[in-house]
C-alpha cells in the first residue's frame, strides 16, 4: 500500500483531520469492495474505522501536550532539491520538505489502512469502487492565505503522474481527475472493485498551483519539472524557515495553521522547530550522535547497538537513553537481489546455489551479535508470511494458477539453508555444487565456469554504504568455495541510485517495506509491466504470469481473510523462485535519543515509537540533560 511505502522516505509523514462541516458524515467502511455512495468521515479496508466523527483525538496523542522546544534529525547525505514532484529523477529532495503539505487523508496509526479527512472534510466512494469524491474543507488555506482549491489538487494529480515514475506507476489506473464542485474534487478509475485505489489517491500531497505556476522574487517562472532551492509554499503545519544546501535544513511550526484544531492534529507536531542535519558517512553519523548534534536515531547497525554506545558516559548517566520499540504487523523482504535480466541468473538453479553458500548462522553469531532472525517471507514479521503448505482458501488460490507456479509450492514449504555446524556447511555447499552442475556449469581449476562457453560465474555485489561491506565480505569468501568470483563494489550514492535505475548491475542489496495490507504496490514490486520500467521497485526483473495472477488477487481482495490468502499464496510463489537471497531482521527499533522528550503513555500501535508527531519538548528533562545546540 503506497502510503506506507512512502513513508519509509519520509520522516514525519503527512498530516490528518476529521468530521465534516457541511453534513453529517456516516461512520462507514468501505471494506467488502463495495462503496456506500455516502460521504463519510473515514474510509477503511477491513472491518469499520475506529474513531467516530466525533472523536476529539488519537489514542495515542496527548492533546495536552505542550508546543515549543527543538528537535534535532540526523540523516545521511546530502540535498539540491526541495521540489518533491522530482524526488527520485532529479537531485537529492530534503527529508522534510513534504511536512509542509497537506494530504486530501490521512492513515491513523492504530488500525490497519484507515483513512481520515484532512484537506478534505469528507469522503464519497461509488458503489462500484470505479470514482471517489473528496470534499474540501472551507478552511483549508496556503500560508499565504489563499484558499486549497480542487483546481490545486486535479493540477497537483496531473503533475505528479506526469513527472513521477513512482507516482505514475501507482496512478496507472486512475484515468483523471476533475473538480466537480466548488470545493470538490473526484477521481474517477479506469476499473471497478479495486478497494486501494479511493484510499491512494487520498494520499496525495497536494501542491499550491498558482506558487508552482507564478514567478520566483527574480521573475523567472517556476517549473515543477527542474530541482529547486527556492522555499516554497505549503499548506501543513510547518514551513521552511532557513537552510545551508546540503547540510542542513529548519523548519518552524506555523502559528495560524489552519488545521491546528483538527481532532486528528491534537497532540500531533508539538515541536516548535524540526532541524535536519545532514552527514556524509554512517559512521560520522553514529559519533554526531555522541557529540549531541542531533536528537534521535534508530540503530540498524548490530555492531553498534551491542559495542557503540554502553561505554559512553551519558548513556551511563541516563542522558542518552538507549530503547527498543516493538515494531508489530510490518513485513519486510532484505535480500542479496539478482538482476534476473542478466542470462546467468536466469536459471532457478543458480540462484539457489548462492543461497545455500550464504552462512547466516555465522555472520549472525560474528557480525550480528545474535541479535537478527533469517527472513524467510517476502512478508517476514507480519500474519501475512506464508508458512507450513498451503490449506484451505490459499491453496484454492493456487489449485488456480497451477499451470503459471512451481509444483513445489503444494509440496514443500520454503526454507533456508541451514549453517549451524560443520557439517552442515559442508553438506550446503555440496548440494550449490550440484545445483550448478546442473545448471552447465563445472569446477575448473577451483573456478565456476559455463561449461560450453568456460566462461567463470563471476559476479559484482554492488553498494554505496561503506557499513555494507563487512557483511557482504563473508557472503564473497562463501561464495569463493565453490567457485564463484564475486567482487564487492562500493561507489557514492548517485552513481549507485543511477545504476540501480537502470538496472546496470549483478546483485545489490534492497528491501522491500510491507504493511498489513498490500495492494497496488506489489505491481511495482514484483509485477511483468513494472521489469523494464527505470525506477520502478521491481528491481530483480521479475516477469512471470503466475505472480502477476497473485498480484491482481491480491489487489482485488474482498474481505481480509481473503487478502490474508491472497498475500500468502503470492509470498510462497515468489519464495518458489529463489529471486533473491533473503538477508536478516528484527522485530524491534532500536533506538538512541537524548533525553530531552516525552511521549504519550499509549505510543501507535503500527508507528514505532511515534518520534517526533506525537512527542513534545520536556523541559524539566532538558534541563537535567542540557539544552540542545
Amino acid at each position: 500500500m503506497i502510503g506506507r511505502l512512502l513513508a519509509a522516505a519520509l520522516l514525519l509523514g503527512g498530516l490528518s483531520a476529521t468530521a465534516t462541516a457541511q453534513e453529517p458524515a456516516a461512520s462507514v467502511a468501505i471494506a467488502t469492495g463495495a462503496g456506500t455512495g455516502q460521504w463519510a468521515h473515514a474510509v477503511t479496508l477491513m472491518g469499520a474505522p475506529k474513531y467516530g466523527a466525533d472523536f476529539k483525538h488519537f489514542e495515542y496523542a496527548n492533546p495536552d501536550a505542550p508546543k515549543g522546544g527543538l528537535v534535532r534529525l540526523g540523516t545521511q547525505g546530502g540535498f539540491d532539491n526541495f521540489n518533491i514532484v522530482v524526488a527520485g529523477l532529479k537531485g537529492d529532495v530534503e527529508g522534510g520538505i513534504a511536512q509542509i503539505y497537506d494530504t486530501l487523508t490521512v492513515e491513523s496509526q492504530d488500525e490497519p489502512f484507515t483513512s481520515y479527512g484532512l484537506l478534505a472534510e469528507a469522503i464519497r466512494v461509488a458503489p462500484d469502487l470505479g470514482s471517489v469524491s473528496y470534499r474540501l474543507r472551507e478552511g483549508a488555506r496556503w500560508h499565504d492565505g489563499r484558499p486549497v482549491t480542487p483546481e490545486d489538487v486535479v493540477w497537483s494529480f496531473e503533475a505528479f503522474k506526469a513527472n513521477s515514475p513512482l507516482y505514475a506507476a501507482y496512478y496507472q489506473n486512475v484515468a483523471k481527475a476533475e473538480a466537480t464542485g466548488p470545493r470538490e474534487v473526484t477521481f474517477t478509475f479506469s476499473e471497478t472493485g479495486n478497494r486501494e485505489l479511493p484510499q491512494i489517491v487520498g494520499q496525495l500531497r497536494v501542491l499550491p498551483k498558482h506558487w508552482w505556476t507564478g514567478k520566483d522574487a527574480s521573475g523567472k517562472p517556476r517549473s515543477v519539472t527542474e530541482t529547486s532551492l527556492e522555499p516554497p509554499l505549503g499548506s501543513g503545519p510547518y514551513r521552511l524557515a532557513r537552510f545551508e544546501a546540503g547540510r542542513t535544513a529548519t523548519y518552524e511550526r506555523v502559528a495560524d495553521y489552519w488545521g491546528k484544531d483538527i481532532a486528528v492534529n491534537a497532540g500531533r507536531f508539538n515541536f516548535g522547530t524540526v532541524r535536519f542535519e545532514y552527514f556524509r558517512d554512517s559512521s560520522v553519523l553514529v559519533e554526531a550522535l555522541k557529540g549531541d548534534l542531533y536528537d534521535f536515531r534508530a540503530e540498524n547497525v548490530a555492531r553498534n547497538w551491542a559495542t557503540a554506545y554502553d561505554d559512553f558516559p551519558a548513556v551511563k548517566d541516563g542522558r542518552l537513553i538507549k530503547e527498543e520499540f516493538p515494531d508489530r504487523g510490518n513485513g519486510i523482504m532484505q535480500a542479496f537481489v539478482f538482476n534476473l535480466r542478466k542470462p546467468m541468473f536466469q536459471d532457478e538453479r543458480v540462484r539457489r546455489a548462492f543461497n545455500l553458500a550464504m552462512n547466516f548462522e555465522e555472520m549472525n553469531r560474528a557480525l550480528f551479535y545474535g541479535l537478527y532472525k533469517r527472513i524467510d517471507s517476502y512478508f517476514f514479521g507480519s500474519e501475512l508470511a506464508a508458512s507450513g503448505l498451503p490449506e484451505g482458501e490459499e491453496r484454492m488460490i493456487l489449485e488456480g494458477v497451477k499451470d503459471k507456479i512451481p509444483a513445489s509450492v503444494f509440496t514443500e514449504p520454503y526454507r533456508n539453508p541451514v549453517n549451524d555446524s560443520t557439517e552442515a556447511v559442508r553438506a550446503n555447499l555440496r548440494e550449490a555444487v550440484r545445483l550448478l552442475r546442473e545448471a552447465g556449469y563445472e569446477l575448473r581449476d577451483g573456478r565456476m565456469v559455463n561449461k560450453a562457453t568456460g566462461q567463470p560465474l563471476a559476479v559484482e555485489i554492488l553498494e554505496s554504504q561503506p557499513v555494507f561491506e563487512r557483511v557482504i565480505l563473508p557472503y564473497v569468501a562463501s561464495l569463493k568455495l565453490i567457485g564463484i568470483t564475486a567482487t564487492p563494489r562500493i561507489i557514492d550514492q548517485a552513481q549507485y541510485q543511477n545504476r540501480k535505475r537502470a538496472f546496470d548491475f549483478d546483485i545489490v542489496i534492497n528491501s522491500w517495506p510491507e504493511s498489513l495490507s498490500p495492494g497496488n504496490e506489489q505491481r511495482d514490486y514484483w509485477g511483468s509491466a513494472a521489469a523494464g520500467r527505470q525506477g520502478s521497485g521491481n528491481v530483480a526483473g521479475i516477469q512471470d504470469p503466475g505472480i502477476d495472477a497473485l498480484i491482481e488477487r491480491v489487489v482485488f481482495a474482498r474481505d481480509r481473510p481473503g487478502l490474508v490468502s491472497a498475500t500468502r499464496a503470492l509470498d510462497r510463489v515468489l519464495l518458489a523462485h529463489n529471486y533473491v537471497v533473503p538477508q536478516w531482521a528484527s522485530n524491534v527499533t532500536r533506538t538512541l535519543r537524548w533525553n530531552r522528550f516525552a511521549h504519550p503513555a499509549v505510543l501507535p500501535r503500527y508507528g514505532g515509537p511515534g518520534f517526533p508527531t506525537t512527542w513534545w519538548y520536556d523541559e524539566a528533562a532538558a534541563a537535567k540533560t542540557g539544552a540542545p545546540r
